[in-house]
């Protein structure tokens, strides 16, 4: 998921009007055009100058399409309409596809983004006191994200064995804590009234927060495979050659210099690091 997906959840109805015009099926197998779709337009000049690695490197004519929202871009990479997206995580593909038929496969990595506690009151997690509130999203996916980072950061513990941990699942709580579920997007404006908010990146930029003032970073580590955003193709054509020319074409120092100047420690590519 990116930016929007990559940092949360959000769910529109519609798509906005396509970055480029596609005919009613995608690119036949022989053509060397390929379009992407994204959510949003964070990413649009990261995909042009992928594009051009595709151009130069396998005489590839890379597109996007823009969506807003989450529902589409699977549903259009399923039914053959839309070549390959790149929004979502692997915990987003994986629970899309339990509900959609299994009709999309990852077929290669991107970036991964760590989610951030902030505080105006406090420098450390160690001065949170007894009774303190603390917002997390209140979308599934976020909020358990974020309640891990919270477990992370040594103020709660959560129960063994649950996937997508919610409130009810803390175990232990021993400042007594009250953890408060809000939008996500709500939660840079909840800084004001609670003591501390896990924050999705993309809120974080847009509400002007230095990444640097967060108090607490989640860890990349061996449980963080799931938040890997990802490229994806339909299953059936998930082995195209030229569809894998594509990935080739992302998964480029060229790209990690972008990542780096563009986000800095906000999106870190994720095709070739080691989770411990």
């Amino acid at each position: 998921m990116k930016k929007f997906f990559t940092y949360g959840v959000a769910v529109a109805a519609t798509a906005l009007t396509a970055s480029v015009i596609l005919p009613a099926a995608a690119v036949s197998a022989d053509s060397k055009t390929v379009t992407v779709g994204i959510v949003g337009t964070s990413d649009a000049d990261l995909w042009k100058e992928v594009a051009k690695t595709a151009k130069k490197k396998y005489g590839i004519t890379l597109k996007t399409k823009v969506f807003t929202d989450y529902n589409q871009p699977n549903k259009a990479v399923a039914d053959g309409t839309l070549d390959l997206n790149a929004f979502q995580h692997y915990y987003f593909l994986e629970n899309w596809n339990k509900s959609n038929k299994n009709g999309v496969k990852a077929i290669g990595k991107t970036f991964i983004t760590p989610i951030r506690l902030y505080s105006e009151k406090y420098k450390s997690v160690k001065k949170f006191k007894k009774g303190d509130a603390i917002a997390v999203p209140n979308d599934a996916t976020n909020e358990a994200r974020a309640l891990v980072l919270l477990q992370s950061a040594g103020l709660i513990t959560l129960k063994k064995g649950v996937d997508m941990p919610t409130v009810k699942d803390i175990k232990s709580n021993k400042l007594k804590l009250d953890i408060k579920e809000v939008a996500a997007d709500q939660a840079p404006s909840s800084l004001k009234s609670v003591e501390g908010a896990v924050i999705n990146t993309n809120y974080a930029q847009q509400a002007k927060l230095k990444l640097s003032s967060a108090i607490y970073v989640e860890p990349v580590n061996k449980d963080s495979k799931k938040w890997i955003n990802i490229i994806a193709a339909s299953k059936k054509n998930a082995n195209k050659k030229i569809y894998k020319e594509v990935v080739k074409s992302y998964q480029t120092k060229a790209t990690k210099q972008y990542l780096k100047k563009t986000w800095g420690q906000a999106e870190l590519p994720a095709w070739d690091i080691t989770l411990k």
